[in-house]
C-alpha cells in the first residue's frame, strides 16, 4: 500500500479536481492514478492488419475473374503466415493475461503506437478496496496514529550525520508511529521497505566500518615507511661490499648477477613486509567480525523502525503439473557439476596461461640487444602480467554471469528465491576463481616448485617455473591486488556503470527520428519516457562487485595494507552513483519486501572465516615473517637480524649445470664465477649430502605450520567471543518491541471501552458481553 492511496481514494470520490494526465502519470480520465505500466511490441496495428487482409482477398478475388493466376512465392508467403501467427498467439496471450487482471480487480488502460511506434503500453490501476484486500492477506503491518518516542543515540547520531544522505526535510528520528497488521475493519486507526533500501543500508554500514580499517591500514603503511631506513635485512642487500653474486634466473640467456640491484625491491617490500603485517592481519579479522555483529543490529534496528519484525517469506512455489523427482533432475545436476568444474579449469589454464606468458617475455627481454629493453625487467613484465590478467578477468566476469544463469535456468528451480540464490552461489563461485586464482598462485605456489640450480623443473619442454625475487613474491603479490582491485573498481564498476547505461539509452533513443526528438521530450507523458530507461536487472551485479572487493580487503589484506583505504574511496563514489542510477538511469524495480539480505549474509560470514586461514599463510610462507623471527631467535649471534640475508641464501658450484643451461655470457660480471647464491635452504656442494634440504629448512617449515596453527585458532577464539560478547539485537530495540506490544493492546482495549460507552449512551439496555475478535489479540 503506497502512501498515495488516501489521496486516490478522494479522487475517485469527488474530492479532488482531475489531473491532467500528460503532467502527472494518471489515467486520461485524470482521476485514477497509474500504479504500474506494461510494455508491449506491436508490429502491425490490428486494424491495419485486417484491412490489409480484406484487401488481399478482393483483389484475389478480382484477379482470378480477370487474368489467370501468377504463381506466388511460396517462401515468402510461409513466412508472412508465421509472422502473423506469432504475432496473433503473442495477442491471445496477452488477452488472456489481461483478463486475469481484470478478474482480480485491477483496472486498465491500453496505448498502442501512439507516440512511440511498435511500443504499446498497458497502464494499471490498484483500486483502493484491492490494495486493502492484498494488504490484510499479507498481513502488512501500517502506522496507525499513535506515536511515540525512540530512544536515540544521539552522540552516534551526530557523529555520522555527515554521511547520511540529505533525503527528506523536517525529519523526525527520534519518533516511530505505532504499527499494527491492516485490517479493513480498522482503518479508521491509520511505503514499506523494499530489498533496494536494506542494499544501500548494508552498503552505507560496510563503508562507515572502512574508516577505522582504512586509518589502521594507512598507519602500518607508514610504519613501513618510517622504518624502512633501519630494516638491517634490506641493508644488508643494499651494501655493495658484501659482494654476492647470484645464479641466473633463467638459461642460457641470462647472466650472473650483484645482489646489490635488488636493493629496491628489498627497500619496498619492507612497506608491506614488516613487524605491523601480523598486528594488521589479527586487526582485520576482528575488523570483519565486527562488521558482521554490527550489521545484524543494524538490520535488527531496520526491521523494527520499517516495521519487518513479523513479517515472514511465504513464498509459494508455482510447481509444474507433473512434480520433477530428483531422477528426473539427475541430468540436469551432472551438467551443471561438470559445467562448473570445466569452468574453474578453463580459470585454471588461463592463469598458466599468463605464467607461460611472463616467463616467455622475461627471457625475450633478456635475449634483446637493446639496453633500454634490458633495464627494469622484473617491474615490465611484473605490470604487463597484472594489467593481462585485470583485462581477462573483467571479460571472464561477463561470460561466467552469462553462464551461470543459463545453468540455473536448467535447473528448473521451484522458486523465484530459489532461483535468484541458486544463480548468486554459482555465480559467486565462478566470478570469485576468476578473481582470486591468479592471486593465490602468487601467493602460494610461485617459487614454491621451481627446484634449484643444476635441476629446475620445466614445463612445456624448455619453459623453466618462475621463481621470486630475492625479497620474496609480496612485492608482486601487492602489485597484482593493487592493479586488480583498482582496475575493477575503475573500469568493471563504475566506467562500466556509467557508460554502458547511458550507451544503452542513446541506442533505444536513436530509434526515433531525431526531426521529432524535441517535439517527443515536449509531449511525452511520464510513463513513455520511463520507457527509454534501461531495466531493473536486480541488485545481484551490485553485491556481486562488493563482495569481491570484501574478499580483497580481508583474504589478502597482510600483503596489501592499503586495500581498505582504496576500498573506502571506492565506496564513496559507488554510493553516490548507486542512487543516481537507480533513480535517474533504471527503471523503477517492483517493490520486494525482505527483512535481510539473504544469502549474500552467508558468503560475507564465509569469507570473513576463510580469511583468517589465509592471511595465517600469507604470513607464515609468502613473506619472510617466520624466517627472521627463527633466525633471530635460534641462528643469530647476537639476538638480531644481522647476516639474515646471507643465512637465506644458499651455495651452488657452477660446474654442475646442466649441459646448454649453463650462462652464455660467463663473464658478464668481469671475472669468472666459479660459486653463485640462490634463495633457498639447501646443504653447500661441498657438504655430505649435497644440495639437500638442510636442518635449517626444516625448523622455519615446522615453525611456519605451528604459526599457521596457533594463529587461526587465537584469532577464531577471539572472533568467536566478539560474536558471543555483542548480542544480535540492541536493548533498547527489544525493549520497545515490548512496549510497543503493550501500547497495542492498550490502544485496542480503549477503543472498545469507547464503543461500549457509546453503545450504553444511545441505548440505556444491558448489552450482551462480546469477546475479542482474535485479531486484537
Amino acid at each position: 500500500k503506497s502512501p498515495q492511496s488516501h489521496s486516490l481514494r478522494k479522487a475517485q470520490q469527488g474530492n479532488e479536481r482531475p489531473k491532467d494526465p500528460k503532467l502527472w502519470p494518471y489515467f486520461q480520465d485524470g482521476l485514477r492514478r497509474i500504479d504500474y505500466v506494461l510494455t508491449y511490441h506491436v508490429q502491425k496495428p490490428q486494424s491495419t492488419r485486417k484491412q490489409s487482409a480484406k484487401s488481399c482477398l478482393c483483389f484475389k478475388f478480382r484477379r482470378e475473374q480477370s487474368s489467370p493466376p501468377v504463381h506466388e512465392d511460396p517462401e515468402l508467403a510461409a513466412q508472412e503466415q508465421r509472422l502473423d501467427y506469432h504475432e496473433d498467439d503473442q495477442r491471445l496471450r496477452r488477452e488472456e493475461f489481461e483478463e486475469n487482471l481484470r478478474e482480480m480487480g485491477l483496472e486498465m488502460e491500453r496505448e498502442e503506437g501512439n507516440k512511440i511506434p511498435g511500443v504499446g503500453f498497458l497502464k494499471i490501476h490498484a483500486p483502493w478496496e484491492v490494495l486493502c484486500r492484498e494488504a490484510e492477506f499479507m498481513k502488512l503491518k501500517m502506522p496507525t496514529f499513535k506515536v511515540f518516542v525512540l530512544k536515540v543515540n544521539m552522540f552516534v547520531q551526530k557523529v555520522t550525520a555527515t554521511l547520511q544522505p540529505k533525503v527528506g526535510e523536517n525529519r523526525v528520528e527520534n519518533e516511530k508511529y505505532l504499527s499494527y497488521p491492516f485490517s479493513r475493519e480498522k482503518q479508521h486507526l491509520k511505503y514499506f521497505g523494499e530489498k533496494v533500501g536494506l542494499y544501500f543500508a548494508w552498503l552505507g554500514v560496510y563503508t562507515q566500518m572502512l574508516i577505522p580499517a582504512a586509518i589502521v591500514g594507512v598507519i602500518v603503511f607508514l610504519y613501513g615507511c618510517v622504518t624502512v631506513e633501519d630494516n638491517i635485512p634490506s641493508m644488508e642487500v643494499c651494501d655493495e661490499r658484501n659482494n654476492i653474486t647470484m645464479c641466473p634466473i633463467c638459461d642460457r640467456v641470462c647472466s650472473y648477477w650483484k645482489l646489490v640491484t635488488a636493493c629496491g625491491t628489498a627497500r619496498a617490500s619492507h612497506l608491506f613486509d614488516n613487524a605491523a603485517t601480523v598486528f594488521f592481519a589479527i586487526f582485520m579479522a576482528l575488523w570483519a567480525t565486527m562488521f558482521m555483529e554490527h550489521w545484524k543490529r543494524r538490520q535488527m534496528r531496520l526491521n523494527y523502525i520499517w516495521d519487518l519484525t513479523s513479517f515472514e517469506d511465504a513464498e509459494v512455489s508455482h510447481e509444474e503439473n507433473v512434480k520433477l523427482t530428483c531422477r528426473d533432475r539427475m541430468p540436469a545436476y551432472m551438467t551443471i557439476i561438470v559445467m562448473m568444474v570445466f569452468l574453474i579449469c578453463v580459470t585454471l589454464a588461463i592463469v598458466f596461461g599468463v605464467v607461460l606468458y611472463r616467463v616467455s617475455i622475461m627471457t625475450a627481454l633478456h635475449m634483446s640487444s637493446t639496453p633500454s629493453f634490458r633495464t627494469n625487467i622484473r617491474a615490465t613484465v611484473k605490470t604487463t602480467a597484472a594489467i593481462i590478467n585485470l583485462i581477462i578477468i573483467i571479460i571472464m566476469d561477463e561470460v561466467y554471469g552469462a553462464i551461470a544463469r543459463w545453468l540455473t535456468i536448467m535447473e528448473v528451480p521451484k522458486t523465484d528465491k530459489s532461483f535468484e540464490e541458486r544463480l548468486i552461489f554459482k555465480t559467486f563461485i565462478l566470478k570469485f576463481a576468476n578473481a582470486f586464482t591468479p592471486i593465490v598462485y602468487l601467493a602460494f605456489f610461485r617459487g614454491r616448485i621451481i627446484g634449484r640450480p643444476g635441476k629446475y623443473i620445466y614445463v612445456m619442454g624448455s619453459y623453466r617455473m618462475e621463481e621470486c625475487a630475492h625479497a620474496g613474491c609480496l612485492m608482486e603479490l601487492c602489485i597484482q591486488l593493487c592493479i586488480t582491485m583498482l582496475g575493477k573498481q575503475l573500469i568493471q564498476n563504475n566506467l562500466f556503470e556509467i557508460g554502458v547505461p547511458k550507451l544503452k539509452k542513446m541506442l533505444r533513443q536513436r530509434k526515433i527520428d531525431k526531426k521529432h526528438q524535441e517535439e517527443l521530450d515536449k509531449t511525452l507523458h511520464r510513463h513513455e519516457k520511463d520507457h527509454f530507461l534501461g531495466p531493473f536487472v536486480g541488485l545481484n551485479p551490485e553485491y556481486m562487485e562488493m563482495i569481491i572487493q570484501f574478499g580483497m580487503v580481508t583474504l589478502f589484506v597482510a600483503s596489501f595494507p592499503l586495500a581498505p583505504l582504496f576500498a573506502l574511496l571506492n565506496n564513496i563514489i559507488e554510493i553516490r552513483l548507486d542512487a543516481k542510477k537507480f533513480v535517474t538511469e533504471l527503471r523503477r524495480p517492483i517493490a520486494v519486501r525482505a527483512k535481510d539480505i539473504g544469502i549474500w549474509y552467508t558468503l560475507l560470514r564465509g569469507l570473513s572465516k576463510v580469511a583468517v586461514i589465509v592471511n595465517a599463510f600469507v604470513i607464515s610462507f609468502t613473506s619472510d615473517f617466520i624466517p627472521r623471527l627463527v633466525y633471530q631467535y635460534m641462528y643469530s649471534p647476537d639476538g638480531t637480524l644481522h647476516g639474515f640475508v646471507n643465512h637465506t641464501l644458499s651455495y651452488f658450484n657452477v660446474s654442475h649445470f646442466q649441459p646448454g643451461t649453463e650462462p652464455t655470457e660467463s663473464m658478464h660480471l668481469g671475472y669468472k664465477v666459479e660459486v653463485c647464491r640462490y634463495k633457498d635452504y639447501r646443504d653447500p656442494p661441498w657438504s655430505d649430502t649435497p644440495y639437500e634440504f638442510s636442518r635449517q629448512f626444516w625448523a622455519i617449515l615446522a615453525a611456519r605450520l605451528a604459526f599457521v596453527i596457533v594463529f587461526q585458532n587465537v584469532v577464531m577464539l577471539m572472533s568467536d567471543f566478539v560474536d558471543w560478547l555483542i548480542p544480535d539485537i540492541p536493548k533498547d530495540i527489544s525493549i520497545q518491541i515490548h512496549n510497543e506490544r503493550n501500547l497495542i493492546v492498550e490502544l485496542f482495549m480503549k477503543q472498545e471501552q469507547g464503543k461500549k460507552y457509546r453503545n450504553t449512551i444511545g441505548d440505556p439496555s444491558p448489552q450482551p458481553l462480546r469477546s475479542r475478535p482474535s485479531s486484537q489479540a
